[in-house]
């Protein structure tokens, strides 16, 4: 979070600059890359090249002491840094934006959302889509998620988490009839927290606009102290090829609009995990 703060601060004072990322790169003798990774929050930052920056952009004087005391936070490092040999290339960035979020909605059209599978659901779908993984990995890969599940039920201030799925997702095998049938008997749980919301969508639902934006995360963050600005949503994107990550407002509305539309003809989960789950057992 501090990294996404910083950089969008560091963009506004380039823009209110009137320069391109070819022309900051090249006065600070850096690559174009380097300022995008900063601006997207994708890399910590010394105390001197914040100030560098501040120097080439104009920034007023009373902006630097508190942004390059930011930079000092963009070292920190977070519980899951201890999982980066399993984290896929820029889900790290996901996962920090996941652990400062207040707010989480999520679209899933074709498995259960990660925040919501068992452990035995999890370590199912890593082997059918990655047979040759090494077992160890998968542990791995499975401990992750598993962790980052404790943002639901933590004592302080949990997630509050509002996932719609499509009912497909409840009657997919994954794994076996024993693993899908343990998934539903969790979510039947999961749905009963205060802080959790599960609905479905019915196959008969009809058009709805998660059927051209398809699946999606939408994090929203705490309000800040009076005076600061309080911090965008940002909406992540599980792209084949890697993450995409939307912070634009234009974005920001398109996505709740498509929330709006898909929720209008979700339904509570209830009667359809209960259905689901009978058909595992008849």
């Amino acid at each position: 979070m501090p990294r996404r703060q910083l950089g969008r601060h560091l963009r506004d004072l380039r823009n209110r600059a009137r320069m391109t990322t070819r022309t900051a790169a090249q006065q600070l003798e850096w690559s174009e890359a380097k300022i995008w990774r900063i601006e997207t929050g994708q890399t910590s930052l010394r105390s001197l090249d914040v100030e560098a920056m501040c120097k080439v952009y104009g920034a007023p004087a009373e902006l630097i002491a508190p942004l390059t005391a930011l930079a000092r936070e963009t070292k920190a490092r977070g519980w899951w840094t201890a999982y980066g040999d399993v984290i896929a290339e820029g889900f790290e960035v996901y996962i920090g934006l996941e652990e400062a979020a207040t707010r989480l909605s999520t679209y899933e059209n074709e498995v259960v959302p990660g925040l919501l599978q068992t452990e035995a659901y999890t370590r199912a779908l890593l082997l059918a889509a990655r047979p040759e993984m090494p077992a160890t990995e998968v542990d791995r890969r499975v401990q992750l998620r598993m962790a980052r599940q404790a943002l639901i039920t933590r004592a302080d201030a949990p997630l509050y988490l509002d996932a719609v799925i499509s009912e497909a997702v409840l009657w997919r095998c994954v794994g076996s009839d024993a693993v899908s049938a343990g998934q539903l008997a969790h979510l039947r749980q999961m749905r009963d927290l205060p802080n959790v919301r599960i609905q479905v969508i019915p196959t008969d639902s009809g058009y709805h606009e998660g059927m051209e934006s398809g699946r999606f995360v939408m994090l929203e963050f705490p309000e800040l102290r009076q005076g600061e600005l309080p911090e965008p949503p940002v909406v992540y994107v599980e792209a084949f090829t890697g993450p995409v990550y939307l912070d634009k407002e234009i974005e920001i509305e398109r996505y709740r609009k498509a929330f709006t539309s898909i929720k209008s003809v979700a339904v509570d989960a209830r009667e359809g995990i209960e259905e689901a789950s009978a058909g595992r057992t008849a």
